[in-house]
C-alpha cells in the first residue's frame, strides 16, 4: 500500500468511519484507523489473491488451504465484520495498478469473489443491471444482487398462510422451473407455479441469515429476502415438499437430505420479522390460496391423479366409458324389440 499513515489521518480519517458503526468504538482514533486499515487491507489482498491467481505465492497462507479460504469468505460474510465500502474503495484506489491488461475496481473484485461461492445468488451481469454507487458493505452487495427492478404494489393481508407444495399439487397446481435467474421472481398463472432454480448447499445458511439480520437492522421495510425466506418456509413445509420441488428441477439439494432443506428454512423463519401488511409476495399469495379454495380446481386434479394419472389408467376409463355406452345402446334396443 502507498502511503498508508496519510491516508489514515486525512482522506479516511477516523470520524467518518467511526459513524459508520453504531456503537462505540472504545479505541483512540490512531488504534481505530489502524484497525481499519489492517482489515480492509486484508480484504483486499484476498479479492485481489481470488480474481488473480499471479498474486498467489505456492506457501499462500489462505490459498493454499482449502478449508482457510472457506473461514476466510465466511468471516467476511459475517454482518458483524463488515467495513464500510467505501473504505476498500478508497484504499483499492490507492494502492498499487493492477497488472497490465487487468481493468480491475473494488466492486468487480467483490463480485468475482462470491460469484465463486454463490454462484446462483450472483449474477454473471449482475454490475450491468444494479446501481452499485452507494453500497454499505459486502452484505448489501449481496443483497443488491437479488433486488427486484421494480417493487411490486402489496396488498394488505389479513393473515399470512400459504399451501405448502403438496397441498398445491394436490389442488391441481404444476410447477416449473423459472427461466430468471431473480430468485424473487416467482409467478403463477393459469395453474402453473413458475419458480426461479434455487440451490441449497452448506453457504446457504450464512448467506440467508447474514442478509435478514441486515433486513432487520433497515428500517424501509423492503424486506424482499426476509419475504422469500418466509414463502419457502411456507411452501417446503416438510421433505416431501423439498423432493417435489427437486423432481420439477426448481431446487438444487446438496445438503445431506431433504429434511435439511425443509429445517433450514423452519429454523430461519423462526427470526423473521413478518409484516402482513407488506409482504412482498401478497399477491402471489392471494392467488394461490384463491386457486386452491375453488373445489373445481381440486375435482379436476383429483379426477387427473386418481383416473388419468398413467396411460393405461386413461385406456381403461375410456374402455369403461365405452363400454357403459354399448351398454346402454343393448338395453334400449332390448325395450324397442319388446315394445
Amino acid at each position: 500500500m502507498k502511503n498508508s499513515t496519510p491516508l489514515g489521518q486525512s482522506q479516511l480519517g477516523p470520524f467518518p468511519m467511526a459513524k459508520s458503526y453504531p456503537e462505540t468504538v472504545g479505541l483512540n482514533s490512531e488504534d481505530f484507523v489502524k484497525n481499519i486499515l489492517i482489515d480492509a487491507a486484508f480484504i483486499i489482498m484476498v479479492l485481489l489473491k481470488q480474481s488473480l491467481k499471479e498474486f498467489r505465492s505456492k506457501k499462500d497462507r489462505v490459498f493454499s488451504k482449502p478449508w482457510m479460504i472457506g473461514e476466510v469468505r465466511f468471516d467476511i460474510l459475517l454482518l458483524e465484520n463488515q467495513l464500510p465500502f467505501f473504505i476498500l474503495d478508497d484504499l483499492f484506489k490507492l494502492s498499487n495498478k493492477p497488472p497490465e491488461g487487468h481493468e480491475l475496481s473494488i466492486i468487480m473484485l467483490t463480485h468475482n469473489f462470491f460469484i465463486d461461492t454463490f454462484g446462483s445468488w450472483v449474477a454473471k451481469r449482475i454490475l450491468d443491471k444494479h446501481d452499485f454507487s452507494k453500497i454499505e458493505h459486502m452484505v448489501d452487495f449481496l443483497r443488491i444482487c437479488q433486488q427486484p427492478p421494480k417493487l411490486q404494489n402489496r396488498k394488505k393481508l389479513k393473515k399470512l398462510t400459504v399451501p405448502s407444495v403438496t397441498e398445491l399439487l394436490q389442488a391441481g397446481v404444476k410447477f416449473e422451473l423459472g427461466s430468471s435467474k431473480k430468485l424473487l421472481n416467482i409467478k403463477f398463472q393459469n395453474g402453473v407455479l413458475e419458480i426461479p432454480p434455487l440451490q441449497i448447499d452448506d453457504n446457504s445458511e450464512i448467506l440467508l441469515r447474514n442478509l435478514q439480520a441486515f433486513e432487520q437492522c433497515l428500517c424501509n421495510r423492503d424486506n424482499y429476502v426476509s419475504d422469500y425466506i418466509t414463502l419457502v418456509s411456507m411452501l417446503a413445509k416438510g421433505p416431501k415438499d423439498v423432493e417435489i420441488l427437486a423432481r420439477n428441477g426448481i431446487m438444487e439439494n446438496w445438503l445431506v437430505n431433504s429434511e435439511g432443506v425443509s429445517t433450514l428454512f423452519q429454523k430461519l423463519v423462526q427470526e423473521n420479522l413478518l409484516f402482513p401488511d407488506d409482504f412482498y409476495f401478497s399477491s402471489l399469495v392471494e392467488d394461490l390460496n384463491s386457486y386452491c379454495k375453488n373445489p373445481w380446481n381440486k375435482w379436476k386434479a383429483t379426477l387427473k391423479q386418481d383416473y388419468f394419472n398413467t396411460p393405461w389408467a386413461v385406456i381403461s376409463v375410456i374402455a369403461a366409458g365405452f363400454l357403459l355406452i354399448f351398454t346402454v345402446i343393448q338395453s334400449v334396443c332390448s325395450i324397442l324389440q319388446l315394445i
